[in-house]
């Protein structure tokens, strides 16, 4: 008889790891989950993982897991991923994003027995000015945040030639959906748009609003995901996945009240820096793994609606470890 597959989950308290986390348990993985719940919650983790309190910062932690269990999957989504606050936080950025992930990396060349580290990257490794965004692109990140998420990618490429390692990297981009911490007033524009909603506060909107992205419902890139490990085909590669049709950001805001059953009322904040229209193909997910997302944005916003309009509205904490306050957007420093 063969032993269930045992994997890694990190950040599976998050929005993305924990819903991860469910399709691995439904394919027959024991599954042990590390999150610090710095952005994720208890009542996120399935009842049947195991659960770890922790950072991936902790290499002595992360030695000690990996010393007490064999694990044949590491499935990391740990991240701390504000784009926009990462100028302000360089030092955390790293830390967090960069260090944390070398000492997964680290410890999954040590042991020996991870048949394969799947890494949730970003499109934001690709920068400004590169629309559609392609895989065989060259990476110019322009953000702390994106430059972090690059700079791991290229460490498993050469961990793979020299060490072994397998990976598969996929860079996602504006995930949503249920779960997600709507009280994070620096990322997940959608939450923070229902969050404001229930909390009877306007849709803060940077700029003219006319940023476009793609917004990806979390019901679609889970599965495929948590299927990657076990593709042969997918080893050693890096996929977009996501959402092919584009909003600008107005045109959310729009969405969001219809679904959350409100007139938008729109607060128009200063233009920050950032990439203007971000959204990447999808040809190589599509023609390799047979992905595509399946989910239009009304139907996605309509599920979410639902799950936050039950749970109500959440309060965030402000992020108390500015380290630049130079051009820092004053939306984020109100109370």
């Amino acid at each position: 008889m063969t032993a269930s597959p045992l994997s890694l989950v990190t950040g599976g308290a998050g929005f993305i790891g924990s819903h991860v986390t469910d399709e691995l348990i439904e394919r027959g993985h024991r599954v042990i989950v590390l999150d610090d719940l710095s952005g994720g919650f208890r009542h996120n983790v399935n009842e049947r993982a195991d659960f770890v309190v922790g950072s991936i910062t902790d290499a002595a932690l992360i030695e000690r897991l990996f010393s007490d269990h064999a694990f044949d999957y590491v499935f990391h989504l740990a991240a701390y991923a504000a784009e926009g606050l990462s100028h302000f936080i360089k030092r955390f950025n790293y830390e967090n994003n960069l260090i944390g992930s070398v000492n997964l990396i680290n410890a999954s060349v040590n042991a020996g027995t991870v048949k394969r580290f799947v890494f949730t990257s970003s499109i934001a490794v690709y920068g400004p000015g590169q629309v559609p965004m392609r895989e065989e692109s060259v990476p110019e990140p322009e953000d702390p945040y994106g430059i972090a998420k690059y700079a791991v990618e290229q460490d498993l490429h050469c961990s793979l030639r020299l060490f072994g390692l397998p990976y598969t990297i996929f860079r996602p981009h504006n995930v949503y959906g249920e779960r997600q911490h709507i009280g994070d007033r620096y990322r997940n524009v959608v939450g923070i748009f229902m969050n404001n909603i229930m909390k009877g506060q306007p849709l803060p909107v940077f700029g003219d609003g006319q940023q476009s992205r793609a917004f990806t419902y979390i019901g679609d890139i889970a599965p495929i995901i948590a299927e990657s490990a076990q593709r042969p085909e997918a080893e050693n590669q890096t996929f977009n996945i996501g959402a092919d049709s584009t909003l600008t950001v107005m045109e959310l805001a729009q969405a969001v009240a219809k679904a959350m059953g409100v007139k938008p009322d729109i607060q128009y904040l200063p233009a920050r820096f950032e990439v203007k229209h971000a959204f990447s193909t999808h040809d190589k997910i599509r023609d390799v793994l047979g992905f595509k997302a399946a989910t239009t944005i009304e139907e996605g916003l309509q599920r979410m609606a639902g799950h936050v309009l039950e749970q109500g509205p959440q309060t965030g904490q402000k992020f108390s470890h500015i380290e630049i306050m130079k051009n820092l957007p004053p939306h984020w420093l109100k109370d």
